[in-house]
């Protein structure tokens, strides 16, 4: 498997924030490698309200695998006329400009894609720091047998209508986002004072330490309590 590094990728957050752009793929497949955007959406959100939004098919210059139809019901017909990446990811990263980006299961799949095509196209890549989901939502909702998107959605009474489609997903998990968000307060988590991630416990040489869960962009630890 080839491993790719992205030095220069965005942190990951844990704290809430209160302006931010949700985003949501939709691709070929799962591999960042040898898959392509299929559907590019993004939500702009100041103080828990939508501002703007950003939504386009993509084409993707190569036949859709019956297997990503049948998740998102994307086809080869839909996104015939399409513009393709090179034509519309510019636009997209113009948009997200420098706002922390939220989503769902981002940490290794939404950002990695962006990230990569960012850096073909333009030979930069994108720094933006993020906030994932799918990490909140196991730490708020431990007892939850299971948390995809549609599961959390379900548990906070939001529809879940039209999941797998880009917008329709990011307008979900917004909300999800957001009701995370009121319980992550009642949480107690140990933020990283150098990048604002989660202090996590490691056992080292020495015994037990918190390592900050951005290693290896962030090295800074602390003694256990």
């Amino acid at each position: 498997m080839v491993k790719i590094q992205r030095e220069h990728k965005g942190k990951q957050l844990v704290n809430y924030v209160s302006e931010y752009v949700v985003f949501d793929l939709e691709t070929t497949g799962v591999s960042c490698i040898k898959d392509a955007i299929i559907e590019i959406s993004a939500v702009k959100v100041k103080q828990g309200n939508i501002v703007d939004t950003f939504s386009t098919l993509v084409n993707p210059a190569r036949p859709i695998p019956a297997g990503a139809t049948a998740v998102n019901g994307i086809t080869d017909e839909m996104v015939a006329d399409a513009p393709y990446l090179h034509d519309v990811l510019g636009e997209f990263l113009e948009f997200i400009g420098d706002y922390v980006l939220v989503g769902h299961n981002i940490h290794c799949f939404d950002t990695n894609f962006i990230y990569d095509a960012a850096l073909e196209l333009y030979g930069k890549p994108v720094t933006n720091d993020f906030i994932d989901t799918l990490f909140m939502a196991r730490k708020c909702l431990p007892k939850l047998e299971h948390h995809r998107l549609v599961d959390v959605a379900e548990y906070f009474h939001i529809n879940s209508e039209g999941a797998h489609r880009a917008m329709n997903d990011c307008i979900m998990n917004q909300k999800c986002y957001e009701e995370l968000g009121k319980l992550q307060k009642n949480i107690e988590v140990i933020i990283c004072p150098k990048c604002g991630g989660e202090m996590v416990k490691r056992t080292g040489k020495f015994g037990e330490f918190y390592g900050c869960s951005n290693y290896p962009s962030c090295r800074h630890t602390m003694k256990c309590r």
